[in-house]
């Protein structure tokens, strides 16, 4: 595939071409028809001061002078000569330049009637002029027809040297635009190819993001990648956290089913406590899971509808708790949504959804607003609610499994780090008729 500086200088080439042509043609044909028309007027001067020179008697003889103003007319081996055709539409008078050159074939024209044209003479194209004239005496009036005719060899000659030195010129300038485009184009790409080199500098390890400062244009696209770069960095160093934790939480389970095995207690006391350490371990091990998973806000993640999400977790969750039944009310507008992965707003919302199912009596509420610049989320029970002292104990504690407590432990810690990583906030409050009310509060997408 062509780089993009080829593409844009191909491109700029073609337009150049294009362009240089069509101003070509367009002052070839203009040149063409301002010498065109120079030519008819200067034939049209040599047909006025002919007809200064002629002069028509009474009894309608045609007299012209032998020596003429125009001089051309009385040279032999001149190339413009002249003809005055009289009412019986014959050549009454001829210039001397006339005698060794054809005669096309000249039409009477009617009084101030004038004809220009381009004529073949044996093969060869002329110019003709004719302009009709009536002359006037004391016994009558003569219609007589003046015709002026010139080869086009000087025209021609003209119309040649014109377009030698237009394409010459224009050559030139093609060249040197195309130059000051190459110019202008490497000028104007300097800061992608500082783009290519930092991201080269990145892949080798030289530098950790882009450092340079570039136009507006690409101030966004920069921006994204050092928002990725920093994306993925959190994510591995998530990754590294949660393996560290996890190996960390295994430690206390893994050095209990040692000493169960080396115990002297009864097979069913050993049975039991392996059971409790080994479902703890899958505890710890999913829940450390989910938090090195998390995926945090991304340019590349896309807006998720919000009420679609939890509708679907709804559906679910009863499922798990069929001897409930509930009234369930949803205050969601369809055009509400979350720029956050879907797995992490599953996990959110899950925990919250399945918490109020477990502590409910008869109904839940589930909303979400906009306010301002955040979309707020509210999960309302009618259950017992949660003691203050506990509210500030869930919100404070750490996040390691073997540290929750049934009920409102895992599940909202889990719900907590993925509201930190999204920086949002997440408050827990008891409802004043009772029950409790998790609220979230997440930056509003565009």
């Amino acid at each position: 595939m062509m780089s993009l500086n080829q593409r844009i200088l191909l491109s700029a080439t073609l337009v150049l071409l294009i362009f240089i042509i069509g101003i070509a043609l367009t002052l070839d044909r203009a040149f063409y028809d301002s010498a065109r028309l120079g030519v008819q007027d200067r034939l049209f001067a040599k047909l006025l001061m002919l007809m200064g020179d002629a002069e028509v008697e009474e009894s309608g003889a045609l007299d012209v002078p032998t020596n003429l103003l125009d001089a051309e007319f009385g040279h032999v081996n001149s190339d413009t000569y002249a003809l005055i055709i009289d009412y019986n539409n014959t050549i009454a008078w001829r210039s001397t330049s006339s005698f060794n050159k054809p005669i096309p074939a000249v039409d009477l024209l009617e009084k101030g009637k004038k004809q220009f044209a381009q004529i073949m003479i044996d093969d060869e194209p002329h110019f003709i002029y004719s302009y009709g004239v009536a002359w006037e005496t004391q016994s009558g009036d003569y219609p007589l027809t003046f015709t002026v005719i010139t080869d086009t060899l000087l025209f021609e000659a003209q119309i040649e040297r014109y377009r030698e030195d237009l394409w010459g010129w224009l050559s030139v300038m093609a060249v040197l635009l195309l130059v000051t485009q190459m110019l202008v184009l490497r000028w104007g790409l300097q800061p992608l190819r500082k783009v290519s080199a930092e991201l080269a500098a990145i892949e080798s390890g030289q530098q950790e993001n882009l450092k340079s400062s570039y136009p507006r244009e690409l101030k966004l696209l920069t921006d994204s990648i050092n928002s990725l770069i920093h994306h993925e960095h959190k994510q591995q160093k998530r990754y590294r956290n949660g393996l560290a934790d996890l190996a960390h939480s295994l430690k206390t389970p893994l050095a209990v089913l040692q000493g169960a095995i080396n115990s002297e207690e009864d097979e069913q006391s050993r049975r039991k406590t392996i059971h409790e350490q080994i479902d703890r371990m899958d505890n710890i091990i999913q829940y450390q899971l989910r938090r090195a998973a998390t995926a945090s806000s991304s340019p590349g993640i896309g807006q998720i509808a919000l009420r679609p999400m939890v509708d679907r977790i709804v559906t679910t969750v009863e499922k798990a708790y069929r001897n409930k039944h509930p009234q369930i009310t949803i205050q969601i507008d369809d055009t509400i949504g979350l720029r956050i992965d879907e797995g992490d707003l599953m996990e959110l919302l899950g925990n919250l959804v399945d918490n109020a199912f477990k502590w409910c009596r008869h109904s839940i509420l589930l909303s979400a607003d906009y306010q301002e610049n955040q979309v707020v989320i509210q999960v309302k029970d009618d259950g017992p609610g949660i003691q203050p002292h506990e509210i500030a104990r869930i919100l404070e504690r750490g996040v390691r499994a073997d540290q929750s407590t049934p009920g409102h432990g895992i599940g909202l810690a889990i719900v907590r780090d993925i509201i930190q990583v999204y920086g949002g906030e997440l408050a827990i409050e008891n409802n004043p008729g009772g029950g409790a009310c998790v609220t979230i509060y997440l930056k509003k997408t565009k």
